[in-house]
């Protein structure tokens, strides 16, 4: 499973906005990783941020 798919994964099971520190503790990859795995889906439109500094999928 490629990061992306992860992040994404772990962000509807959290249920709620999360940010990018508590996705790489769920997901177990490297912060570098989370970030650069949240920034194409923010390109994409896949993820919104309804809180600062917290993203969650867009629905």
């Amino acid at each position: 499973m490629e990061a992306i798919d992860q992040v994404l994964e772990a962000m509807k099971a959290a249920g709620e906005p999360v940010a990018a520190g508590k996705l790489a503790e769920m997901t177990g990859l490297d912060r570098k990783v989370v970030d650069k795995a949240m920034d194409a889906l923010k390109k994409t439109g896949a993820i919104e941020s309804p809180v600062r500094c917290k993203w969650q999928p867009k629905a």
